[in-house]
């Protein structure tokens, strides 16, 4: 089944004479690890608070093949910042039970899972405002996960979390894709990460250049019409990353 399809997509500001997102068409089928890449301002999270509902747009968006206004439930949304003031005095432990809408039995296996999952039940009682980059991503991705949600939408993920924190990040996004078979949705800067991790590439400036798995898709002609040069994939030189 397809879990996001995207068809004419345009999005336009208020005064802006170009469309943030001109002419956008793509499918992502269940079970898909997709990440979109591209230049600053050429688009990503404008395309992800589109498919989340959080701005008008024209053009269709189906989740699971319903429009985004009900699909409410079905997707779980990891930001690129901290969504709350860093200051509340909220732990971890109430940040993840936040959208749990009840203590039933169902939302206690689910909490449980997602900590499982994340492996943050060591840090549960710990104020927000202390973890660090990697140990808050974490929290953020178990808060998305505890809905139980079909298709996770995440604004670059790796931000503001150290090389090692990034690898492990995004090995627990594979893992929770391929064991809970939810699809992801994720727009990062990281090259090389997401040349190891994607199923799928979707390369955005306004217009999507082109989609394929990594392998297809970063090729220097690509990169080239992409960024205007082809970037070199950096590869981080480090042994298997600890937890962050």
């Amino acid at each position: 089944m397809r879990a996001l399809s995207v068809r004419n997509l345009f999005v336009r500001f208020p005064g802006q004479e170009r469309p943030a997102l001109e002419d956008v068409s793509f499918d992502l089928e269940e079970g898909e690890l997709a990440v979109i890449v591209g230049p600053n301002g050429c688009g990503k999270t404008t395309l992800l608070r589109a498919v989340l509902g959080l701005l008008p747009y024209t053009g269709e968006i189906l989740v699971f093949e319903r429009a985004v206004a009900s699909a409410y439930g079905k997707i779980g949304y990891v930001p690129q910042r901290l969504p709350f003031d860093p200051m509340l005095p909220l732990t971890v432990r109430e940040a993840i039970r936040m959208p749990i809408p009840s203590d039933d039995a169902s939302s206690e296996a689910a909490f449980t899972e997602a900590v499982e999952t994340l492996g943050v039940a060591r840090y549960l009682d710990e104020p927000l405002a202390v973890l660090s980059g990697g140990e808050l991503k974490r929290a953020l991705l178990a808060r998305a996960l505890v809905m139980r949600p079909r298709l996770l939408v995440l604004d670059e993920p790796e931000a503001s979390v150290d090389v090692a924190g990034e690898e492990t990040l995004y090995d627990l996004l594979e893992r929770a894709v391929a064991e809970r078979g939810v699809t992801a949705l994720v727009s990062s800067h990281e090259l090389e990460l997401v040349s190891r991790h994607a199923d799928r590439v979707l390369c955005l400036n306004r217009r999507l250049l082109c989609s394929g798995a990594p392998s297809e898709v970063f090729t220097a002609e690509n990169l080239g019409r992409l960024f205007g040069q082809a970037p070199a994939l950096y590869v981080h030189r480090h042994g298997r990353p600890e937890a962050p």
